[in-house]
């Protein structure tokens, strides 16, 4: 059977929701916001903590003793295993005007209820200990209950109660946690709708036992426009700076692999060598029409020394009247000795540009025998200029991928191939003419003869 709890009428209903727009947006290490609204009544007076302030334990069973001395005695503790203000921040959808977040019936509660203040930072200390708190100021025993049972919940309004709904929260990724969320918010509406079809007044607190961490989703206002997108990432681009201590010249790719192929192939990341660390450039140069990038290390594929050498330069091409950049070559320097890379005729961009590509493979042209040695360099997310940089910074990027890529030109080439047969068709209708003539039917009859 079901039990039966009692609670006592109030004349006025104390208001006290959670206002999450206070501006906070970071982390706040051992605390965790505090919800409470009633279904009505009068606001609290109490006015909202100072921007910034901690609600200690104390603190909080003073204002859960202001709230419950005048208002709703039927409380509904909804205690969710880990929450952050980011987690509404993030996820949305309580105060704003987001159609897709994960808070719709605690959005429509706050809405509903005559007042809203919010408690975004309450000391762990006093969230852990809010069950032992609201039953000593109601002085009943906590009942705490399933998602599964809520079919049972009978309520008569004579008598305090305390109804405890523990929530789970994983928030192992972005999808898990909204997931979490909003299953945790659609079991606040089914208690909430249980208590409005049963006209019971209630006080409701949403909070957790502890701190969440809450995953990011990435914006893309934090993204640059176009594809000159490599300023995010970990590692800041190789850079060369002229006389004038101006960076000239910038580098970046998010892989960086020299593989060598003598008898059989042998190969070494370069990347944390180029990007985690302060490469040495010595040899390197820059000038409006060229320019040199030479990277050296130690100790790559069995070379005491090694130079990876980007040659670039910059002409006035009068058909486009324009100037591009090219990279002419790249030379490799290893114990005093040398090769050439010309594998790179499809470098190029605008002189104000820089050059993208998502992947780049460039062979040496020795051929593959047994004595010979060949060289192979591949680049993920190679991106690079030598002329005009602005403020260390890359400007838009000239992309390898072309604008009609297969799948663009397998649409045209279809679309084009129906529009042939539909005017194909639409010819043929138009040539469709009636008879100009007809057989006369008080005529004789055509006869044909028939061979027994």
């Amino acid at each position: 059977m079901a039990e039966k709890m009692i609670l006592h009428p109030s004349s006025s209903t104390v208001v006290f929701a959670v206002l999450l727009n206070v501006f906070f947006t970071g982390t706040y290490g051992n605390q965790v916001p505090l919800i409470l609204w009633s279904s009505g009544g009068s606001p609290i007076p109490e006015a909202s903590p100072p921007a910034g302030h901690v609600v200690s334990s104390s603190q909080l069973s003073s204002l859960l003793a202001s709230v419950l001395s005048s208002g709703p005695r039927a409380v509904v503790l909804f205690q969710q295993d880990k929450l952050s203000i980011d987690d509404f921040t993030v996820f949305g959808g309580v105060f704003g005007n987001e159609e897709d977040g994960a808070f719709p019936n605690l959005k429509s509660a706050l809405q509903n209820s005559s007042g809203q203040l919010v408690l975004p930072s309450v000391s762990q200390l006093g969230s852990s200990r809010i069950v032992q708190l609201l039953q000593e100021q109601l002085r009943t025993t906590p009942l705490y209950l399933e998602p599964k049972n809520l079919a049972q919940l009978h309520l008569s309004a004579s008598d305090p109660a305390l109804l405890v709904v523990r929530l789970p929260y994983s928030g192992t990724d972005v999808s898990s946690s909204k997931d979490d969320l909003r299953a945790n918010d659609g079991v606040i509406g089914r208690i909430l709708d249980i208590m409005k079809a049963q006209a019971i007044p209630y006080t409701a607190i949403y909070t957790a036992h502890g701190p969440s961490q809450v995953i990011q989703e990435q914006s893309l206002d934090s993204q640059l426009v176009g594809r000159s997108l490599l300023q995010t990432n970990v590692y800041a681009p190789v850079q060369f700076n002229d006389s004038s201590n101006n960076a000239c010249i910038l580098f970046w790719a998010n892989n960086f692999t020299v593989s060598v192929y003598q008898g059989k192939w042998e190969m070494t990341n370069l990347t944390t060598q180029t990007f985690a660390q302060t490469p040495k450039l010595d040899g390197s140069k820059c000038s409006d029409t060229d320019s040199r990038l030479s990277i050296n290390y130690e100790n790559v594929l069995g070379f005491k020394s090694f130079r990876v050498t980007f040659v670039m330069s910059q002409r006035d091409y009068k058909v486009s009247a324009r100037k591009w950049f090219t990279l002419d070559q790249i030379l490799l320097e290893y114990d005093n000795q040398n090769t050439t890379l010309n594998d790179t005729r499809d470098i190029y961009a605008p002189g104000e540009y820089s050059y993208h590509c998502e992947s780049v493979n460039i062979f040496s042209s020795a051929p593959r025998t047994p004595s010979a040695t060949q060289w192979m360099l591949t680049f993920g997310g190679f991106q690079i200029q030598g002329f005009s940089v602005t403020k260390g910074r890359f400007s838009y990027a000239n992309d390898c991928a072309s604008f009609f890529t297969p799948a663009i030109w397998m649409g045209l080439l279809t679309s084009l191939l129906m529009l042939l047969i539909l005017t194909y068709g639409l010819h043929m209708i138009m040539q469709v003419c009636t008879m100009d003539r007809f057989d006369d039917p008080k005529g004789p009859t055509i006869s044909v003869p028939q061979n027994e």
